[in-house]
């Protein structure tokens, strides 16, 4: 939350009603329901059943029927991480079982961290239960509480440098340059504005030129070596008439206390910031090293990088050149059914047989339970599956592939070969684009050593180590 509500909200009791709490938003009155330690984090595995767009209720009675019965199979005792093997669509976290990363408050959706957080000892499963994304079950493998200090430290800084906290560290720093810098300022010339501001400044339409009497100085800075600066009544007016905003009315001299306050640090920042380069050696060299960076680095991006990627006809002929670089290796568009046992297997493939689609399949095979046949299209390359290897050729391959990790029974279909084919330029577009950006940097190149002579001065040169 924002700085000053959650300063608020941790510094009451539970049941306390707060006094009003300014923020950017608004003012808040704050009532405390309840406190608790941090949950810490959380490691889980889950088997999922994932939500398809647009399904029908048929489909969606199914997957629930589906993962009802992933659920009576662990009950009745089979490995969670195996059933997240056979059965999990979440393929990433099913190649580990279904093991996902650690989590805490507010990483995971509300369903899903509820439910984890809900399971009191390592080894706990959670009944099935709905997310956006699918159906889960959730599996506690271990829990943590908050990191220490140390660990946190870092991410904790970073988090702190985005919100209004870093405030404090501004207001150090402007009162840290007006003591450097003799900061003197004339109390009265400020209290001569109550005399020339109006409602106009309430609705955006205060003009600066109300103040042309006004030519007194401010406030003035003087640097360590004597070098004096004024700001005078002028400037803050412009800043005024600049800065104005239509806003709810208020007292013209409240008005006018904030807007000097802004005014006045909004200088500061700036005249500590035009006299870095003097102050810090140092910072102006390296502000030299990244400006000169910077400009190379847009001028390549002109003539390489981004011509590269605007380019389309040039990247187009390019790859016409070369398109026997950007080479498919041979291909296996396949149809797998994983099949719970031979007797599945062997409808399955009476099922082949008669020419059934794979959406007949399944619907025919899985009447008595979703889990009976598993189908997925996957295009392999050569070398990319041994069992696909070992029946290169078009067709239902004849034997059947029994994998004993998963206790499942395979049946590949090949549908289709592709032989050594050209990429496309959408199925390759990121390596040509580099391969072009190489071509036109080198072209750039050598452009710029036939335009221009270099030369080196190697007693120079042979002084930097």
């Amino acid at each position: 939350m924002v700085y000053p509500f959650e300063n608020a909200a941790y510094k009451a009791n539970v049941g306390d009603i707060t006094m009003p709490v300014r923020t950017r938003f608004g003012y808040h009155i704050l009532k405390i329901a309840d406190k608790r330690p941090s949950q810490g984090e959380i490691l889980t595995a889950h088997i999922m059943v994932k939500f398809a767009k647009d399904m029908s209720e048929k489909d969606k009675a199914n997957l629930k029927t589906k993962i009802d019965e992933i659920y009576a199979k662990l009950k009745a005792g089979e490995k969670f991480e195996d059933l997240a093997r056979q059965f999990s669509d979440d393929k990433p976290s099913a190649e580990k079982g279904g093991q996902l990363q650690w989590f805490g408050s507010s990483r995971m959706p509300i369903e899903f961290e509820k439910a984890a957080f809900a399971l009191a000892n390592n080894g706990d499963y959670s009944e099935p239960f709905a997310t956006n994304y699918g159906w889960h079950i959730v599996k506690r493998l271990d829990k943590k509480g908050l990191a220490p200090f140390a660990d946190m430290k870092g991410d904790l800084k970073q988090r702190i440098g985005k919100d209004s906290r870093t405030q404090a560290g501004r207001e150090s720093l402007i009162a840290k340059i007006k003591a450097e810098n003799k900061f003197t300022e004339n109390a009265a010339s400020k209290k001569e504005f109550l005399k020339v501001l109006d409602s106009t400044v309430y609705q955006g339409r205060w003009e600066a030129s109300k103040a042309d009497k006004l030519t007194k100085d401010l406030f003035s800075l003087t640097t360590p070596d004597g070098v004096k600066t004024t700001y005078a009544q002028k400037g803050f007016a412009k800043y005024i008439e600049s800065h104005q905003t239509s806003r709810a009315k208020m007292d013209n001299n409240m008005f006018l206390q904030q807007s000097y306050k802004n005014f006045v640090d909004e200088t500061i920042i700036n005249f500590e910031d035009a006299n870095l380069e003097a102050k810090y050696p140092e910072f102006r060299n390296l502000l030299k090293e990244y400006r000169d960076g910077i400009l190379l680095f847009d001028l390549t991006d002109q003539k390489v990088w981004s011509k590269a990627v605007k380019d389309t006809a040039g990247l187009k002929e390019f790859y016409e050149k070369n398109k026997n670089n950007y080479l498919w290796d041979e291909r296996a568009e396949v149809t797998t059914y994983k099949c719970t046992d031979a007797k599945i297997a062997k409808e399955v493939r009476a099922l082949l047989k008669k020419n059934k689609t794979e959406k007949e399949i399944t619907e025919a095979v899985n009447k008595t339970s979703q889990l009976n046949v598993i189908p997925e299209n996957i295009t392999y390359l050569k070398g990319e599956n041994k069992d696909v290897d070992a029946n290169w050729k078009q067709g239902v391959v004849a034997t059947d592939i029994k994998d004993a990790k998963d206790n499942k029974i395979t049946i590949l279909v090949i549908n289709k070969l592709l032989g050594k084919t050209p990429k496309t330029i959408a199925e390759a577009k990121g390596m040509i684009t580099a391969d072009y950006q190489n071509y036109l940097e080198k072209e750039w190149l050598a452009y710029l050593k036939n335009k221009y002579t270099v030369k080196v001065n190697e007693d120079v040169l042979n002084t930097v180590k």
